[in-house]
């Protein structure tokens, strides 16, 4: 008899290897699934590995991609296809086969070492598109040092056939002959991330892109910004290699243009530049820079206080105005700019170096492949997800992520792409776990009689420490440290390359402790320590010196004494790593409930999600109904009717046998740990889950100013919303109607931009027009933030009549009451005039503030909050969902204001995390853990009450303290709090850190 076949296939291919790609990849492949990921270029990566840093917190880009980069590369469930494309897809959701054509490397990656000695050999030099055209590489290449797969590639289309690099290889890797491949693959989902590339600058020729040498566009300038740049991160002008001292970055170059069919805003190229800007401060600090643009849209989480950082603390100029020409000057070389200035008529400046802020468009082959796959595409050719679904496309089975559905910047990015992970594995839930193989690690290497043989790794990381650090000098002192064995540099100690050499050499060299100098623990910890693992020995006999954030980025003008401290703190962690031991996890079983804190739209979405996924769901809402301030917003920003989805929402919600709701409910207790909380209801009930996802809401700030709450016909945003869905006759009779924005935001109590406010002001005011198209329309704006496609509607709103006046925050309108007439006034600040509008109407946009509770939440889940009172999430880029204390999630308003689409999208991202916790059985401890001493405990207490998570407890037969191993998270607390000093941190007790003491001191300060 035949085996039965099994109807859904517990695998996923994910096109595009971009940032993405990688994640929904991981959040697959670490939730039970297979995943093909697919890349039509040479390595995985996609744009950020081109940046230099990231905005708003300037973190390194690469040094954040590259342990995603390494753990996409080796999971044991990713299969990473290169060089790879989409032809064709044929089956039903659950079961597709999808044709996949693989191109040649000419270069086989099992026996490719990256060693370059091919590349050293080859005669032929063409433009790096890596580095933008700005320098040349070879015909055989790797697109970046720290490239997945690490292996070089040949460009056909450019080769000699001279076959010197086939001279050139020690490990016989390159092949000429070798031929496309056509491949057919099972898989139950497909989820695109093909993600973008950048509006073709020539096209602007008013600018003289492609002409004059130094005009360039804005990725060139970040690769020219980038310690791993052609330039070696310094700014240099392209025509004769000397520091410009001006330099213009021009806005909107290819977005919010109609004439070229690009009518959407980019979303991001004002904060790039303004990144850009500020980076080029901190490299050369007297640079004139002057940034030309429309309108400022800084509405992401914390971009208000940066673009304000960049005006205020590093001197950059915003300048409003479009640039109408730009001229070289034959002989200097340098670029006029011709643009109209508010107050002063036409201007002509001069400056060393324009940069064009290039917007985003779709690829011509993701285009192509929608078309394959039958996706439908707006009218811009990005993908169109069906309406508050946030990632799924218009044929079933297939999801979307990434800036393919639309410009976004790289936080969205990854929530999408967790999302799109989120809803396969709800697709594939009965299919979880039938085609992933169990992670092996070699066996433990029993080291406990040895004596240390240390080996330590100095990283240049590019010259983000390099070029401060004498990292030659830090090896060679640190190989006459005690037990030292080996000692070396590397370019990049996390790329994939080093990682594989480091395994090596622990295993030749018979190592027993490793000690890597160079980033941040945060971050690599975790990446070096499954190399250890890899290569036989205990994960926690690793120990980090950080000489980039405490050494080359604090003393980058002081770089002898940068050398001597890298020494220092080199030498203090080898002296700690000497008497380093392993340390044993422990497991334990994992509760497959999760628990969503909040029943609005973001909270049922991701309980609903969650329950998709073959889990439990607990859901507390502390009002007596679920919908949250979505009950509020009859239509949505592009003409949704929210009201029939929250309907629908929930009654799917009510309906699900996994779901299990607790209205008029409040948590007031928790305990636990990831895998393994208890949380205490207010109704008494005890919930034990194995994760938590906040998703608490927030509020419509009541205005303070304006005659709210003194005059009936001022008016929140929501209020006109509900009036106009309710019909009411004023707003149908009303003449004139004004609308306020930045109604107390933006300002030095809220300095956050509310990101919806111009969008629904904007929303309000084409529903009013189409009510009466007779009224007039008034908003009075500071920036119009309609980013991405939300710009069609200002673009409408002009076209219908609705006036915009822009106001300065030193003159804000004044509102008054004349003979029962409210009137308002303000100053145009084009025409310096005063400008007086009788109003029937006024329409206030007060910002969103984070709702009451989230503060008792912090306490109870120890999560922290920002500034403004928002949840404050692990890595603003990278993990837009997670908190640091592993198992929490965030999602909705509670993390920052956002849109209903964009609190779907979030939603969904935090079940899809949440998942990739909740399939496993069993969860092991992080090692690093508190250990209490038996005979010196005295039950004093002292532990229980001080620790955060509450991993002390008082056994009630020993009357000693002992320690929940998988709860503890390792912060010392209770060890340097106990006064008998019973307590001791694992890999942290007081003999270690005394040895690194002495380690550290052994030398004089240079």
């Amino acid at each position: 008899m035949k085996e039965k076949k099994q109807s859904t296939t517990g695998a996923v291919m994910v096109v595009g290897g971009g940032i993405s790609g990688m994640q929904a990849s991981l959040d697959l492949a670490e939730s039970g699934y297979r995943v093909y990921l697919i890349e039509r270029s040479p390595a995985i990566g996609g744009t950020m590995p081109m940046l230099d840093k990231t905005f708003p917190t300037n973190d390194c880009a690469m040094c954040t991609l590259s342990p995603k980069l390494v753990e996409c590369g080796r999971h044991r469930n990713i299969e990473v296809l290169t060089l790879s494309e989409v032809t064709g897809l044929s089956g039903e959701p659950g079961r597709f086969t999808v044709d996949v054509k693989k191109h040649p490397r000419y270069v086989d990656t099992t026996k490719c070492v990256g060693c370059g000695a091919c590349a050293a050999e080859c005669p032929e030099d063409i433009p790096d598109e890596f580095n933008q055209g700005l320098n040349p590489r070879k015909v055989i290449f790797k697109p970046y040092a720290q490239a997945y797969p690490n292996a070089y590639v040949v460009d056909k289309e450019h080769c000699l056939e001279c076959m010197a690099c086939v001279d050139a290889c020690p490990s016989g890797a390159i092949d000429h002959d070798m031929e496309e491949e056509e491949v057919s693959i099972e898989v139950g989902a497909v989820i695109l991330c093909p993600g973008f590339e950048l509006f073709d600058a020539e096209l602007r020729g008013e600018f003289g892109y492609g002409v004059y040498e130094n005009v360039i566009t804005s990725l060139q300038f970040e690769r020219m910004l980038s310690a791993s740049g052609p330039y070696g991160g310094h700014i240099k002008r392209p025509s004769d290699g000397a520091v410009p001292q001006r330099i213009a970055f021009i806005q909107c170059v290819g977005s919010r243009d109609i004439a070229r069919g690009n009518g959407y805003c980019s979303g991001v190229c004002c904060m790039y530049a303004t990144k850009e800007a500020l980076i080029a401060k901190e490299h050369e600090p007297n640079l004139d820079v002057s940034i030309f643009y429309m309108d400022i849209r800084a509405y992401g989480k914390d971009f208000e206080k940066y673009y304000n950082r960049a005006k205020d603390n590093y001197g950059v100029k915003y300048i409003r105005s479009m640039i109408s020409t730009v001229k070289e000057l034959q002989q200097s070389k340098k670029l006029r700019l011709r643009y109209r200035a508010e107050d002063n008529g036409l201007l002509d400046e001069d400056f060393d170096l324009v940069v064009l802020s290039v917007g985003l468009k779709p690829k011509a082959e993701a285009v192509a492949l929608a078309e394959t796959l039958g996706v439908k595409l707006n009218q811009y050719n990005f993908c169109q997800p069906g309406a508050l679904t946030g990632v799924i496309t218009s044929r079933p089975g297939i999801y979307v992520a990434g800036a393919f559905c639309g410009p976004k910047d790289i936080p969205e990015t990854v929530m999408q792409a967790s999302a799109a992970a989120g809803d396969a594995a709800a697709l594939l839930a009965p299919a979880r776990n039938t085609l992933v193989a169990a992670r092996e690690f070699p066996p433990e290497r029993e080291t406990g009689g040895e004596e240390p043989r240390i080996g330590v790794f100095v990283c240049h990381c590019g010259i983000n420490i390099g070029s401060v650090v004498n990292v030659p000098a830090v090896v060679e002192d640190i190989k006459n440290a005690p037990y030292v064995v080996h000692a070396q540099e590397n370019l990049y100690a996390c790329s994939q390359d080093s990682q594989a050499a480091m395994r090596e050499i622990i295993q030749e060299k018979n190592l027993n402790r490793v000690v890597v100098a160079s980033c941040s623990p945060r971050t690599h910890r975790p990446l070096f320590q499954e190399t250890l693992r890899d290569a036989g020995l205990n994960p926690h006999l690793f120990e980090m010196a950080n000489i980039r954030d405490q050494c080359s980025w604090v003393h980058s003008h002081e770089p002898e004494k940068a050398t001597a401290k890298s020494i220092d703190l080199t030498r203090a962690a080898v002296y700690k790593a000497a008497l380093l031991k392993p340390i044993d996890a422990v497991s334990v079983g994992v509760v497959p409930t999760a628990l969503v804190a909040g029943g609005g739209v973001a909270g049922l979405t991701a309980a609903l999600s969650v329950a998709e996924q073959g889990y439990n769901v607990e859901i507390v809402e502390k009002t007596d109904q679920l919908g949250g301030i979505a009950r509020r917003i009859p239509q949505g920003l592009n003409g949704e009717d929210i009201t029939a989805f929250l309907n629908d929402l929930t009654a799917r919600v009510g309906g699900h046998p996994r779901i299990k709701l607790h209205l008029n409910s409040e948590i007031t207790e928790v305990s636990g740990y990831m895998g393994n909380f208890t949380s205490k209801l207010s109704n008494g009930e005890i919930v034990k889950h194995g994760a938590t996802i906040i998703a608490t809401g927030a509020e419509e700030h009541q205005p303070e100013e304006y005659l709210f709450g003194e005059d009936g016909r001022v008016l929140t945003q929501l209020q006109m919303d509900e009036k106009i869905a309710a019909g009411d006759a004023a707003v149908k009779n009303a003449r004139n109607i004004v609308m306020i924005q930045c109604v107390g935001s933006r300002e030095e109590n809220r300095p956050y931009c509310s990101r919806i406010c111009c969008s629904k002001s904007v929303q309000l005011a084409l529903r009013l027009k189409e009510q009466n198209p007779a009224v007039n329309i008034y908003i009075l704006y500071r920036d119009v933030r309609t980013y991405a496609f939300l710009e069609d509607l200002y673009r409408q709103a002009r076209e219908q009549g609705v006036i915009f006046i822009r106001y300065e925050v030193e003159q804000k309108p004044v509102v008054t009451r004349q003979d029962d007439r409210l009137q308002v006034s303000l100053t145009d600040p084009i025409l310096g005039q005063p400008v007086c509008i009788d109003a029937d109407l006024l329409v206030l946009a007060p910002p969103v503030v984070p709702a009451p509770d989230n503060g008792k939440l912090s306490q109870l889940y120890k999560v922290p909050l920002n500034a403004d009172g928002f949840f404050l999430e692990a890595h603003m880029k990278l993990r837009p969902v997670d908190f640091p204390a592993e198992g929490v999630y965030m999602c909705g308003l509670a993390h920052a204001p956002k849109n209903i689409e964009e609190s779907i999208n979030q939603a969904k991202a935090a079940a899809g995390r949440a998942g990739t916790i909740l399939s496993r059985d069993r969860l092991e401890s992080r090692g690093v853990r508190a250990h209490v001493d038996q005979e010196k405990c005295a039950a004093c207490l002292t532990c229980v009450r001080l620790c955060p998570f509450n991993a002390p407890h008082i056994n009630p037969e020993t009357h000693r303290a002992e320690i929940e191993a998988v709860q503890c998270q390792g912060c010392g607390t209770c060890a340097g709090e106990c006064p008998n000093k019973a307590i001791e941190l694992m890999g942290y007790n007081d003999e270690q850190q005394m040895a690194r003491v002495h380690g550290m001191f052994l030398r004089e300060v240079g």
